[in-house]
């Protein structure tokens, strides 16, 4: 019985120590994991538009109020509302027959002057050659001169008063004064319509191209100058290239200038009223609608940007990225950031041109863990090749198990 014992001890520590054995070389036997594949941004420093982006509202480059120059009953509307019309085409016509009377008389008024001018011509010469002959009185041939002078006369009221009539009769006809876009009809036919009155008969908008009023500081308004004038912004004579933004934050297709020659400084307010004019083909900018417009002020050299998607913040608020060392190690970093550039932040502090900060593969690493970078496609999953790898090790690990 007392011998059995430590045969019994003896055993189970053989058993325990083949057991130990076999686990470590289990363990021995385990792949170790590769390193976390992430895709990295590298920094760059690169020259950065400064934009500023301003309130503004859309008004038309001509606008013309249709008002007749003649009195009389409307007969007919000619142009469809909402429409484009051309200058000089005709929108309502009045009707034209009292200006057709007097254009008759004052053509038979015309007609008549012509006749007593010739009757008086013909009586002046009578008397010049009588006084040649010194048959007639100088009084009547003196006479007879003043009577042919006042007939010439009398033809040219007669002529001025037939143009009178006939510029009413053209006048009957109301055109468009600009081309644009008319808007609503604010008479109808029937209405009696007058020269003196103050409403119009409707409005015309020219909308292409169209302008934009915004306000900016003076201070704002100095630096763009002083900006332009260093050769900083793509302009051309005078003007700087303005990009607009509409009301549903979709950028408008098509760039336009800023106009320093229409700025104007509000006495209450102190601010710049500034406009800009943009191409309108397709009549997409309408009066009054609102619209953002963003002004490049200058330009910042050796910014340094990173994706919006690099960017982590902790629970105080404080910006961080993971830059990835030159031993491909994960580093943790804080930031200062800037303001946004498309897609972009730029960042004021914590970082310099040539560091790799990691954008994504956040998943599996931490401060001071190994990582595989591949450089950042936008809108690619990044690490697909390292990842697959990963995953056959893990089922290799498990089949050896």
């Amino acid at each position: 019985m007392h011998m059995t014992r430590p045969i019994l001890a003896a055993s189970l520590a053989t058993v325990l120590l083949l057991a130990g054995c076999q686990k470590s070389e289990e363990q021995a036997a385990a792949p170790a994991f590769p390193p976390a594949a992430v895709a990295v941004f590298t920094t760059a420093a690169e020259p950065l538009p400064i934009t500023n982006e301003l309130p503004g509202r859309i008004t038309p480059t001509r606008i013309a109020e249709v008002r007749p120059r003649v009195s009389g009953i409307v007969v007919e509307r000619v142009f469809e509302q909402g429409t484009m019309v051309e200058e000089g085409d005709v929108l309502y016509r009045i009707d034209p027959a009292p200006f057709q009377v007097k254009v008759d008389s004052a053509e038979a008024t015309l007609k008549r002057a012509i006749a007593v001018r010739d009757q008086a011509k013909q009586t002046a010469d009578r008397q010049s050659r009588l006084k040649e002959a010194q048959v007639a009185a100088v009084q009547q041939y003196d006479d007879a001169i003043a009577t042919l002078a006042q007939a010439e006369a009398d033809i040219g009221i007669a002529e001025a008063g037939l143009a009178e009539a006939k510029l009413n009769l053209q006048y009957a006809n109301v055109t468009a004064p600009i081309s644009g876009r008319i808007g609503r009809a604010l008479i109808t036919e029937g209405a009696l319509v007058s020269a003196s009155d103050t409403q119009n008969l409707a409005t015309i908008q020219q909308l292409d191209p169209v302008y934009a009023d915004f306000t900016q500081s003076a201070t704002d308004l100095i630096r763009l100058r002083k900006a332009l004038q260093d050769g900083q912004l793509i302009s051309g004579k005078n003007e700087a290239e303005v990009q607009l933004i509409l009301d549903d934050g979709t950028p408008y297709g098509l760039k336009g200038r800023l106009l320093f020659s229409e700025a104007a400084v509000d006495a209450t307010t102190g601010q710049v009223t500034l406009r800009g004019e943009f191409p309108n083909p397709n009549n997409d900018l309408l009066p009054g609608m609102y619209v953002r417009v963003q002004i490049q002020q200058g330009l910042e050299k050796d910014a340094i940007t990173v994706p919006q998607q690099a960017v982590q913040r902790n629970n105080a608020g404080q910006s961080q990225v993971y830059v990835v060392t030159a031993d491909k190690k994960v580093e943790f970093r804080n930031v200062t950031l800037g303001r946004t550039v498309g897609e972009r932040w730029q960042v004021t502090a914590g970082l310099k041109a040539g560091e790799k900060v990691i954008v994504e593969g956040f998943q599996k690493i931490g401060p001071g863990a190994p990582v595989e970078p591949t450089d950042w496609t936008q809108g690619a999953k990044p690490g697909n090749e390292q990842q697959s790898a990963a995953a056959a090790g893990d089922k290799s690990a498990t089949a050896v198990k």
